[in-house]
């Protein structure tokens, strides 16, 4: 089995942030889960770097555009290490084998008909490097950049992508899996219900020099999409490379949403006018916020890989990014949510696990892992669980659930600290007629931390490297590296002797830490204040119309409902609308979770997450508060026949 996973190109207009991390993050972490299945994995990355907005920024530096990419792609490369990110391959689009790729498929194209001449007016935004629609603009301005686009008519050659459209359409249907989340598959179907215009796909050179030439008119360069997304290829040695024949047929794409009408849309017309397979997945994520609030260099909450590093530790930010962001949803990054993620579920459940149970293994068994001997109590739940937790853990992985994924992970660690508890080693360790007993106990605490280690290396390999050391098991062992060999219970071998280990995850001083960010974010609280202003109502409290409009209602399914420990008030809701979310209600004094479970419910869409009781909250359910027998109760809002989960309420 093969796998190729690939990040975009990152455009070196700007550093590295968060959103930069998060992708990669994501990208190494599953090609580490693939190795750990067993599989050949090729990971690439790099950096686009032609285009409009190159050559204006390195204008602004006073340097020429290539001395600017070469900077920019260089912070690029240095940031991964960092992340621990280990790609097989950092390409960039001043490559002289990827110009020479790009020039060959442009002139393949051009003979085949699909490229032509012609003359066009329309209105071009800068910030997306192309021609707009009408339908696309808000309040006559790009939805993306917030300025009205430049009305520019000029010669230049297209692609005739409105050619493949149909054959597109099909491809996307019979393939459930080919855009995912589900959501995503259905804004590119919506998009591409109406007439898809051709791609304007050159830029002449006297309005900009700084890209490939096309091969059969010198005086044009390639549009910067057209060039970019040609590098899946390149790193493969497209045409007649070795690679290009192993790892194409199972290409998968991770990109943010911003970009997703380039890969699901110039992307596989692209590749169909070439005669090219189509990729065979393409996985889109959603957006990092700070704080609630869209990252902005303007309001100055740019949040940088190193600096987070530095604060909070690779694996910290590896482990919160992959467990708070619900892939394909939007996410919050905040100081106080990582420091609490690091505090309670690394330090307090993880680290107290691995602490507790090898010192005990040394105070006990002379450091030196025994050999199970006398099953009772709780062993059987322990190891039925680690076994459960393998299965959703792969499931999960193999699907960019990573939350879940980790969510399993960690029901195994929060039972392993129960079971401490429960058999009480200590106490075994008092009554020599308890030894076989207490060996048992500390052989399945050792095998829980090894089993750990297994599924945790594609998360955090630094971590995972610690326990291993730690448990005195050989780095290149198999049932610390392949699932295949580790992924069971009963494997570590007793009479392993155990090495000398510091805590994982010491914990954070929250009051001292939060100090420090307040002082950092002091100058730019006017800013985010000015941009979490909402739209004032009427003097009389009315809403506009327009107002109105920015509330998305749509109809969701409940599919898991539970309590929330220490809150009589609040239910945590599983629902689909269509993509899986997570809600907290403020229901539980009106409805049992069971009483929910199956209901079509409204939920506002759209609102920002927060989060309750320490969950994070994608949205609200709408419920009518009313009298019965003189008590105050919530109704929750449902629809008068079943409809399709995710339908919007007009």
């Amino acid at each position: 089995m093969t796998t190729y996973i690939t990040t975009p190109i990152y455009y070196v207009n700007a550093q590295p942030h968060l959103g930069h991390a998060y992708t990669t993050i994501v990208a190494d972490t599953y090609s580490r889960f693939r190795r750990i299945s067993g599989e050949d994995v090729r990971f690439q990355t790099g950096t686009d770097e032609h285009g409009d907005k190159i050559a204006e920024a390195a204008d602004k530096e006073d340097v020429a555009p290539k001395e600017y990419a070469d900077r920019i792609s260089g912070m690029f490369r240095d940031t991964w290490p960092i992340l621990q990110v280990e790609p097989d391959n950092f390409i960039r689009t001043t490559d002289a084998d990827h110009i020479a790729v790009v020039q060959e498929i442009l002139q393949n194209v051009y003979d085949k008909g699909d490229i032509y001449f012609d003359e066009y007016s329309g209105l071009y935004c800068r910030g997306c490097e192309r021609f707009l629609t009408e339908k696309e603009l808000v309040d006559g301005n790009c939805p993306d950049h917030q300025q009205p686009p430049q009305e520019i008519a000029e010669q230049n050659y297209f692609f005739r992508m409105s050619k493949y459209q149909q054959q597109l359409i099909n491809h996307i249907k019979a393939n459930p899996e080919f855009i995912t989340p589900e959501r995503y598959r259905n804004e590119v179907l919506s998009f591409l219900s109406e007439p898809l215009e051709d791609l304007c796909i050159s830029r002449p050179k006297t309005r900009l020099t700084w890209g490939i030439e096309l091969p059969f008119d010198e005086n044009f360069v390639t549009y910067v999409w057209f060039d970019a997304l040609i590098n899946y290829l390149t790193g493969l040695g497209y045409p007649d490379g070795e690679k290009y024949d192993k790892f194409w047929p199972v290409a998968e794409h991770v990109i943010a949403k911003d970009i997703l009408k380039p890969h699901a849309i110039y992307w596989p017309t692209m590749l169909l006018s070439m005669e090219v397979p189509l990729y065979k997945k393409l996985h889109v994520h959603g957006y990092w916020n700070v704080d609630n609030t869209k990252m902005s260099k303007s309001i100055g909450n740019v949040v940088r890989p190193k600096e987070l590093v530095e604060a909070y530790g690779i694996d910290t930010l590896r482990y919160f990014t992959l467990r708070e962001m619900s892939f394909g949803l939007d996410a919050s990054f905040s100081s106080e949510a990582i420091v609490s993620r690091k505090n309670s579920d690394l330090a307090n459940d993880l680290g107290n696990l691995y602490s507790r149970s090898l010192a005990m293994l040394q105070k006990y068994c002379n450091g030196v892992v025994p050999a199970p001997q006398q099953e009772g109590g709780n062993d059987k739940q322990l190891a039925e669980i680690a076994e459960k937790m393998l299965a959703a853990y792969t499931k999960n992985m193999e699907t960019f659930q990573f939350h879940r994924g980790l969510k399993a992970v960690w029901e195994l660690v929060s039972y392993a600290n129960k079971y401490i508890v429960t058999n009480e080693p200590w106490a075994l360790a008092k009554d020599e007629g308890q030894r076989p007993r207490l060996e048992t106990v500390l052989y399945n605490l050792a095998e829980c931390l090894r089993l750990l280690a297994l599924v945790l290396k594609p998360v955090m390999p630094e971590t995972a490297d610690k326990m291993v050391a730690g448990l005195g098991i050989a780095a290149d062992d198999a049932s610390v590296n392949l699932l295949a060999v580790g992924g069971a219970w009963n494997v570590l071998n007793p009479g392993t002797v155990l090495q000398k280990a510091d805590p994982l995850f010491p914990r954070v001083d929250v009051k001292q830490h939060m100090g420090k960010d307040e002082k950092k974010s002091d100058t730019s609280k006017k800013e985010k204040k000015k941009a979490n202003k909402s739209v004032p109502a009427d003097a009389e409290g009315l809403i506009t119309f327009e107002q109105f409009q920015q509330v998305e209602i749509r109809v969701a399914e409940v599919v898991a409902a539970e309590k929330i420990k220490k809150s009589d008030r609040l239910l945590k809701l599983t629902v689909k609308a269509p993509e899986e979310r997570t809600i907290v209600a403020g229901i539980a004094e009106h409805y049992a979770p069971e009483e929910v479970v199956g209901l079509q419910v409204l939920i506002v869409a759209n609102l920002k997450p927060a989060k309750l009781m320490g969950i994070p909250s994608q949205g609200m359910v709408l419920a009518a508060k009313t009298e019965v027998d003189g008590e105050t109760r919530l109704v929750l809002a449902t629809v008068s026949k079943p409809v399709a989960v995710g339908s919007t309420v007009a």
